[in-house]
């Protein structure tokens, strides 16, 4: 059967689409750029948006299976997944629907929910891969880290983990209508993972932590609203618990431990110089 990645340039989807690949599975994957999708040989790259549900009616043919996003960390847009495309979906024949959920669910789970199609929702916690984003530039070039809220827990997740678990969905029975929290097997502070980072790097690196005020103040110069400084200072100062609670849903679903920090670091090494 064919499964349809959306998403598939990010960074669970670009996963998601190898491990398929891998499973001698069909993928169309879609892209808003298909000349820059350089995903893996055999892999049918459509144009498509998910901002604009029609512009998916031809990528949804012959499709039993979906990965969907409703957002997403691409530089190029902010991305509104639409109910429109869970109507799509089940109109073009989609059998199971594995859905990456964003903070909370929204209208695209609820008509997901209401439709015929087997559903499975994804909710992992903060990704590994953020550390690249947010850390790799000052490793690289000072061997230092700086951040706000140093003791402030996470159980950052590896996304092929995350990935794993969507082609499980997608490939397996058992899975329809599980909400699935999705964390890795240890809740590291921000402190400690610079630590694991240094020692897997083999070299030092310096954990400077700043205050609330300078850590406001960078974000004032990325041009981040206040209203999302509000809520970014909130949740270094207090954590909610699903975010460092460990849970062993993923070992439970792939029969395997998740992938440690270390393990991660390991992976990417070559990207810190």
């Amino acid at each position: 059967m064919t499964i349809l990645v959306t998403g598939a340039t990010g960074t669970v989807g670009r996963h998601v689409v190898k491990q398929l690949v891998q499973k001698g599975e069909r993928v169309r994957a879609v892209s808003r750029n298909p000349a820059r999708a350089n995903l893996p040989e055999g892999v049918e790259v459509v144009a498509g948006d998910l901002n604009a549900p029609d512009t998916l009616r031809g990528a949804f043919v012959g499709a039993k299976g979906l990965f969907l996003i409703t957002s997403s960390d691409e530089p190029d847009g902010s991305l509104e997944t639409r109910p429109k495309v869970i109507e799509l979906a089940e109109q073009a024949g989609v059998k199971r629907v594995a859905v990456l959920v964003g903070y909370e669910e929204g209208p695209v789970e609820e008509a997901l929910k209401a439709s015929r199609m087997e559903w499975t929702l994804l909710k992992p916690g903060e990704f590994m891969a953020n550390i690249l984003a947010d850390w790799k530039d000052s490793i690289r070039q000072e061997g230092v880290v700086r951040e706000a809220f140093g003791d402030a827990p996470s159980a950052r997740i590896h996304e092929a983990d995350i990935a794993a678990v969507a082609a499980a969905a997608l490939l397996e029975d058992g899975h329809h209508g599980q909400s699935y929290i999705l964390t890795g097997p240890e809740s590291l502070t921000r402190r400690e993972a610079v630590k694991v980072v240094g020692e897997r790097l083999g070299r030092e690196i310096v954990f400077d932590e700043l205050t609330e005020e300078q850590a406001r103040q960078n974000w004032r110069d990325q041009g981040y609203e206040e209203g999302d400084i509000e809520f970014f200072v909130l949740m270094g100062k207090n954590p909610p618990a699903i975010g460092h609670t460990v849970v062993p849903t993923v070992e439970q679903v792939l029969g395997r431990p998740a992938k440690t920090l270390a393990e991660w670091v390991d992976e990417h090494k070559h990207e810190f110089g």
